[in-house]
């Protein structure tokens, strides 16, 4: 009886997994557009968000809440807590991402002093 109601749980964990990596990547793709694409002309072009940053978001959001509510079940045993903690933590992480990790941004080409 119990592997049935782990399994449930099971799912429950790698749902959030998923919501948090795909939360987290919808949070960070507005910023990083600027480095994709380069602005004007190119010229501010950085892909190392691609294949820096990118990962480390996804990784991130999907680590987070999995963490929060395996601790959380572990702890408290109710899963309803547990998608609570998720939730929460998830909401955490794309706020402290958001307030913390801000893409390099080169001055724009012939625009300096004086003009």
């Amino acid at each position: 009886m119990s592997s049935s109601s782990g399994t449930g749980t099971g799912g429950a964990g790698c749902l959030l997994a998923g919501l948090g990596a795909a939360t987290a990547a919808l949070a960070w793709a507005p910023r990083a557009a600027i480095s994709v694409d380069g602005g004007f002309e190119g010229h501010a072009r950085d892909l190392s968000v691609l294949f820096v940053d990118l990962p480390l978001v996804l990784l991130g959001g999907a680590l987070v809440p999995l963490l929060a509510w395996a601790l959380t079940t572990r702890w408290v045993g109710r899963p309803w807590v547990a998608v609570v903690a998720a939730v929460a933590a998830l909401a955490l992480g794309v706020w402290g991402l958001l307030e913390w990790w801000t893409p390099r941004r080169a001055p724009n080409p012939g625009y300096g002093d004086g003009v």
